[in-house]
């Protein structure tokens, strides 16, 4: 059973760094500074137990961590540096306190990293099931943040890291083998690109920029909703984790990758690493609204987008 709600307050509060530059857990709100001449990006993400997780197949720091890179991935789309972090979770009567350690020092080893503190949230108990809810609070230049509706004809299309391992290894759970959350496995460990959104952003030369939380296709297909373009793909460029037709299908629809997918004009250098991290062009912007596929073989066939989205079963 977990501590009484005061006490895992209390826990948590001596657990987390302390707040510079305002208040954090203590009041009923934090206060927060910007530094000067930027803007605020926020964000939230929920994290379901059977949707997210499962007890059986996740430790509990790789839910936290997991937690907490969602909505610093969020960040990273944008360009942005994370400010602070706002964790409300609900959890069962009969789940052990250890869990609640370890979940809160999964967060916490993550936040570290990224000099964020945690600065508030709430805590419940739930009928059935553990929920957490992330929000992360960011900040960029004004009028500099990265958006999803800058891409134009003529972009070129690109990608941070490799695409896959994380639904590889989900499939595998479901098929129900037992793997080790070991912290090369991004399932497990996703890595938030929080250095390359702002090594682009401050350079300028993204022009749009979503990170791949629900597959390629999926999320290439609302860079191009919102920006009013289309999109020409190339299967062969595309860095998969996993060989063959399996990986590449993985790598097009797979989410939980956490990876960037950005645009950028022909004529700006974009290097092929940035932060230890590989940046591979995988394509082009187009006129119209239709998604392109062009095979190994030089064919070409619609792309659909066949990643995750919830209700869509």
């Amino acid at each position: 059973m977990p501590l009484k709600e005061q006490q895992l307050i209390a826990q948590i509060r001596r657990q987390a760094p302390r707040l510079r530059g305002g208040l954090g857990i203590g009041d009923d709100c934090a206060v927060l500074r910007l530094p000067p001449g930027e803007e605020a990006l926020l964000t939230t993400d929920f994290t379901l137990e059977d949707r997210h997780f499962r007890r059986d197949w996740h430790p509990p720091d790789a839910v936290g961590h997991r937690c907490l890179a969602r909505g610093l991935s969020d960040i990273a789309a944008m360009g942005g540096t994370p400010r602070a972090v706002f964790l409300s979770m609900a959890v069962p009567a009969e789940l052990p306190q250890a869990w609640v350690d370890r979940f809160v020092a999964g967060l916490l080893k993550l936040a570290r990293r990224y000099s964020v503190p945690l600065a508030g949230g709430d805590t419940a108990e739930s009928p059935a099931g553990i929920l957490a809810d992330i929000v992360v609070l960011g900040s960029v230049p004004k009028g500099k943040a990265i958006l999803r509706s800058g891409a134009r004809p003529g972009d070129l299309i690109y990608v941070t890291g490799n695409l896959g391992a994380a639904t590889a290894d989900l499939e595998r759970l479901r098929l129900g083998e037992t793997l080790h959350a070991r912290s090369d496995r991004k399932h497990f460990y996703p890595e938030p690109r929080v250095a390359i959104g702002q090594f682009l952003r401050e350079r300028r030369l993204a022009s749009a920029m979503i990170d791949i939380s629900d597959g390629l296709s999926t999320d290439l297909s609302h860079l191009c909703e919102e920006s009013r373009v289309g999109a020409a793909i190339q299967a062969d460029a595309i860095p998969a984790a996993l060989p063959g037709e399996d990986g590449l299908q993985l790598a097009l629809h797979g989410g939980d990758e956490y990876e960037l997918l950005f645009t950028a004009p022909a004529d700006r250098p974009i290097p092929k690493q940035v932060a230890k991290v590989a940046i591979t062009r995988i394509g082009e912007i187009t006129r119209g609204r239709k998604m392109k596929l062009t095979l190994s073989d030089g064919k070409t066939e619609p792309l659909a987008a066949r990643g995750w989205e919830h209700f869509s079963q």
